[in-house]
């Protein structure tokens, strides 16, 4: 690269001007010849703006772009105007490519103290609550609304959420139902048939399966096929614009697209963990007929001594407020998406993780109150 001007070893003059410094750059610059440092040029001098000129440059390389650039640098720094219009256009598109490359380049310092991360953990911690509550609320009220006014309710789109939370969920809720009744069975038969207790393990199988083991696997399974299913739907809504649509015609989302939802998985989880107890029944039969010949029959007749009416009742109670635990977190993630292809990934991530963790937490605190009752 190069321009008009003077030949020779590369040179910098200033001049002080009005209270200013005139900086002229002179001569040919060479990345590998030496050159001027900009801070032995200004030692010791002070002055309210430098202008920068190269009209007596020839040839030119990097060079000179470095030390213009220190010059805007020490410029900065001292919070002195730095005045580059004299200079060539090419220049100083190479000066802006240059400052850009190490403001890029710079590492951030993310350190963070333990109390500001305790801190803003909190904060958001905090956020999260409100909007949760304020989500839960509008469900509640939007619920109160559809018992006040039934006919203005979406059934026809409940009812086909019902078809793909219950119907379409028989498969998956079959195959795993019945392993999880085989191998509770199998494990049980390993030890009962070291003391001649064969026929406990009906005993076993059917509590833990009809208290358990069916309403929770059933709304594991469910979580994760349907809760995503809720929120990568409402969150591609978010991403379209769609949710803001039906606020700008005043109809409200929680109403329109949450309480069909919502009520969908409470009616068909219960009736889907009273499938998956009897397939997990069914599994236990096929282990004891199959491993410990305990026929059929006899198998039915102790399951039937040991469950009772309270035993299937727990599991129904629970399994409706699972399915409303999985329809709130799945809604709820779906809607507080980010409106982008990457936040509805999240959101069905989030959407199943949350939900699995309602449940267990949920299912926790039944076994106390449960047990406070007597059940």
């Amino acid at each position: 690269m190069s321009a008009p001007g003077e030949s020779g070893e590369a040179r910098v003059t200033a001049t002080e001007v009005d209270g200013g410094l005139d900086v002229a750059l002179a001569g040919t610059w060479r990345i590998t010849a030496a050159r001027p440092a900009w801070t032995a040029l200004v030692a010791g001098r002070k002055a309210a703006r430098i202008r920068l000129r190269m009209e007596a440059v020839g040839k030119w390389d990097t060079s000179l772009v470095l030390f213009l650039y220190e010059a805007q640098q020490w410029a900065e720094a001292a919070h002195v105007a730095c005045e580059s219009g004299a200079l060539p256009e090419k220049v100083r598109a190479l000066l802006q490519q240059l400052a850009g490359t190490r403001e890029a380049s710079v590492p951030h310092d993310r350190a963070e103290s333990l109390l500001s991360g305790v801190g803003h953990a909190t904060l958001e911690t905090l956020a999260r609550a409100r909007t949760a509550s304020a989500f839960l609320g509008e469900s509640v009220l939007g619920f109160l609304r559809l018992l006040r006014h039934p006919s203005k309710f979406r059934w026809g789109d409940c009812l086909e959420e019902m078809q793909h939370c219950g119907a379409m969920a028989l498969p998956i809720v079959s195959l795993i139902s019945f392993l999880v009744g085989l191998i509770m069975a199998y494990q049980a038969a390993v030890q009962l048939r070291q003391f001649g207790a064969d026929i406990y393990v009906a005993d076993l199988v059917g509590l833990s399966v009809v208290r358990e083991m069916g309403p929770m696997m059933a709304a594991i399974i469910i979580a994760g096929r349907t809760g995503a299913a809720f929120a990568a739907t409402l969150a591609n809504m978010k991403a379209n614009e769609e949710i803001d649509a039906l606020e700008t015609l005043g109809i409200s989302p929680v109403e329109f697209l949450v309480l069909p939802r919502l009520l969908a998985l409470a009616v068909m989880m219960p009736l889907l963990a009273l499938y998956a107890n009897g397939l997990g029944i069914l599994g236990g039969m096929t282990v004891a007929a199959g491993v410990l010949e305990i026929p059929p029959a006899a198998y039915w007749i102790e399951t039937q001594s040991i469950i009772d009416l309270s035993d299937v009742s727990t599991g129904l109670i629970k399994s409706l407020a699972f399915g409303v635990l999985i329809g709130l977190a799945g809604c709820w993630r779906g809607m507080q998406a980010e409106r982008s292809a990457a936040g509805v990934g999240r959101a069905a991530t989030s959407a199943v993780v949350t939900a699995v963790l309602l449940i267990i937490v949920g299912d926790s605190i039944f076994a106390v109150i449960f047990n406070y009752l007597g059940w």
